[in-house]
C-alpha cells in the first residue's frame, strides 16, 4: 500500500513547532485546535510528534476516550513516564510496572508522586485526582529540567471520565504550572468554544484557537496529482472529486486508494462500491453514525432535517413547513444538531458539514427507506443514476463562464438573511439582473443586480485581486446614485491582506473562490473549481 502522504498542513505544522519550542524559553502559549471530524486534526499532531525532536521537551498525546478514572490515570501515568525514557538506550515495554521501576533512578520524586496518586484511586479517593495527575508533570520539571506538552484528543470527553470540579481545577492549573503546555483538540466545535469561552477563558493561561479547515481547492488537486500519479483520470472528473469530497483528506484519501485498487473501474463504479454497497467502508461509516440517533426521542425529526437539508430545502421556514413543527421545536430539533457539529447555521439556512454524508443521506439512506421494493438491483441502478447525473450536471457546470454562474446564482436570492464573515446580510430578491461594462481599464464586466429597496454592483475578475482594481470598482459604483448599494467584487485567487483592507475602507465586499463556494453551497449548486 502506498505511504499515507501528510499533505497541505504546513503551516498548522509551523504554528506547533514555534509555541512547543517556545516553551524551552519560558514562553507558554496553550493551543486549542478544533475542525470537523475528518479533517486532518490528529494527523497534524501526530506528524509534529514524529518530526519534533527534543530532549528538554517531553509530549505526552492521549486520546480522551470513555473510560474509569482509574483507567485513565494509569494511562496518564505510563504514557508519561515512557515518553520521559524513550531517549534513553533501553529497550521500553508498554508495563505501567515496568516503566514505573525504570523511571524510579532518574527521577524518585515524580515516581512517588504517581505511586502516591495510583494508592489513592485504590482506596476510591478520587478527589482533585485530575490535579494531581497534571502536577506530575510539573514535578518532573523541578526534578530533572524537562518540560511536558499535554496533548488531549478530543478534550471534552473529560467531562465523563469522573472528575470533579474539572474545569475550575484546570483553570488554576493554567495559571501555576508555567512549565506544563496544553494542546487540546477537537471535533465538537460548538462545544469546544463554549468550553473556552465559558470555563477555560483566564487572563493568563489563556489559548489559541486554531481552526483546521479542509484542503481548499488547489491542495485537494496536488494531492489528488500526487495519489494518482499512476491513473489517468481525466480533468472534469479529477475536479468532481474535489467538488465532491469538499477538501476533506479522508474523503480524498479514501476515494484515491479506490481508485488504484481498481484502475479500470469508472468513478461512478468506485463510488458506488463506497457508498451504495453494504460492505463500501463508507456506507458503513454513515450507516453507523445515522444509528446513532435512533436511541432519541425525536430521532425521526433529528433524521427527517438531516435528509430535507441534503436535498436542497435548507431554510428554516421551509423545514418548519415540511416537517409540520412549530418554530420553537423545529430550534430545538436544530440547537441539538448544531451542538453535535452534525450542521452549521448561516442566517436562514441550514448546511451539513459532511458533504459526502450528505449525498449518501439524499440518494442511499432514503432511497432506500423509501424504496416500495426490496428489490436492490433496481435501487442500485437508481444510485448509478444519480450519480452518474450529478458527475454530468457538474462538468456541465464546470464549462460555463463565471459571469453565467454568478447570474444564476444571483437570481436564485429570495430575501434570505445569510451570515458570512461575521457580516449578516440580506440576499435580496432581484427584479432584474444585467450584465455590467467597466469603463475601468482592468475591470471588464460584471453585474447589476435591482431589487424593490436595493442595487448590487458585482464586479467580476478570475485573476489576482489588487488593490487598484477595488479603487477602480469604487470609482466605478460612485456612478450609481442609490442609497442602498451592495458593492462586491468576486475573484477565484486568494485575497492578499493588504487588498482587503482597502476593499473594507471602501466598503466592498470581498469574495475569494472559498466564500463564493460557501455561497453556492447553500443553494445547493456544483462548486467552481478553478
Amino acid at each position: 500500500m502506498m505511504k499515507k502522504i501528510f499533505f497541505g498542513r504546513k503551516a498548522y505544522e509551523e504554528i506547533l513547532v514555534k509555541r512547543v519550542s517556545g516553551l524551552k524559553d519560558n514562553y507558554r502559549q496553550n493551543i486549542a485546535i478544533i475542525g470537523d471530524e475528518l479533517v486532518g486534526k490528529t494527523s497534524i499532531i501526530f506528524n509534529f510528534l514524529n518530526k519534533f525532536q527534543d530532549n528538554r521537551i517531553i509530549s505526552l498525546y492521549l486520546d480522551v476516550r470513555p473510560e474509569s478514572l482509574n483507567s485513565f490515570a494509569k494511562r496518564f501515568i505510563g504514557v508519561l513516564f515512557y515518553n520521559f525514557l524513550n531517549n534513553s538506550a533501553m529497550v521500553l515495554k508498554e508495563d505501567l510496572d515496568f516503566l514505573i521501576n525504570k523511571s524510579e533512578r532518574f527521577a524518585p520524586k515524580t515516581v512517588e508522586k504517581a505511586k502516591f496518586i495510583l494508592s489513592s484511586l485504590n482506596k476510591r479517593k478520587k478527589k482533585s485526582i485530575f490535579t494531581e495527575l497534571n502536577l506530575l508533570c510539573e514535578v518532573l520539571y523541578q526534578e530533572t529540567g524537562k518540560s511536558c506538552v499535554v496533548i488531549f484528543d478530543e478534550f471534552q470527553n473529560l467531562e465523563a471520565i469522573g472528575f470533579l470540579n474539572l474545569y475550575r481545577e484546570w483553570s488554576k492549573l493554567l495559571i501555576t504550572n508555567k512549565n506544563t503546555m496544553y494542546i487540546i483538540v477537537s471535533s465538537m466545535k460548538l462545544k469546544a468554544k463554549n468550553i473556552l469561552s465559558k470555563n477555560l477563558s483566564l487572563l493568563f493561561g489563556n489559548f489559541e484557537v486554531i481552526t483546521v479547515e479542509p484542503f481548499d481547492v488547489k491542495s485537494s488537486s496536488e494531492y489528488l496529482g500526487l495519489r494518482l500519479s499512476g491513473i489517468n483520470l481525466a480533468l472534469p472528473l479529477n475536479n468532481f472529486i474535489v467538488h465532491f469530497t469538499g477538501g476533506y483528506p479522508m474523503y480524498l484519501e479514501v476515494v484515491a486508494d479506490a481508485l488504484l485498487k481498481n484502475k479500470e473501474g469508472s468513478l461512478a463504479e468506485i463510488l458506488e462500491n463506497l457508498l451504495f454497497e453494504s460492505s463500501g467502508i463508507l456506507n458503513q461509516r454513515f450507516s453507523n453514525y445515522i444509528k446513532s440517533f435512533l436511541d432519541h426521542p425525536c430521532s425521526n425529526d433529528y433524521i427527517s432535517i438531516l435528509y430535507l437539508i441534503s436535498s436542497g430545502r435548507n431554510r428554516i421556514k421551509d423545514i418548519s413547513q415540511l416537517l409540520r413543527l412549530q418554530k420553537k421545536d423545529l430550534i430545538s430539533r436544530v440547537t441539538h444538531l448544531l451542538e453535535l457539529d452534525a450542521v452549521t447555521r448561516s442566517g436562514d439556512f441550514l448546511k451539513i458539514n459532511d458533504r459526502v454524508f450528505s449525498f449518501w443521506m439524499k440518494f442511499v439512506y432514503q432511497e432506500k427507506l423509501s424504496s416500495l421494493t426490496f428489490d436492490a438491483r433496481s435501487q442500485k441502478n437508481k444510485f448509478r443514476d444519480s450519480l452518474e447525473g450529478m458527475i454530468q450536471e457538474f462538468i456541465l457546470n464546470a464549462q460555463k463562464p463565471l459571469m453565467e454562474r454568478m447570474n444564476e446564482l444571483l437570481g436564485s436570492f429570495e430575501d434570505e438573511m445569510v451570515q458570512m464573515e461575521q457580516r449578516r446580510v440580506r440576499l435580496n430578491h432581484f427584479r432584474e439582473i444585467k450584465p455590467l461594462e467597466f469603463h475601468s481599464r482592468i475591470l471588464k464586466n460584471g453585474l447589476i443586480g435591482r431589487s424593490n429597496d436595493s442595487l448590487w454592483l458585482v464586479a467580476v475578475k478570475q485573476e489576482q485581486l489588487s488593490e487598484e482594481d477595488v479603487v477602480e470598482f469604487s470609482r466605478e459604483c460612485r456612478r450609481y446614485r442609490h442609497k442602498l448599494q451592495r458593492k462586491i467584487i468576486v475573484t477565484l485567487k486568494d485575497i492578499d491582506t493588504n487588498t482587503r483592507l482597502r476593499a473594507l475602507e471602501e466598503k466592498i465586499w470581498t469574495w475569494d473562490i472559498n466564500n463564493l463556494n460557501q455561497m453556492l453551497d447553500l443553494y445547493s449548486k456544483p462548486r467552481v473549481i478553478a
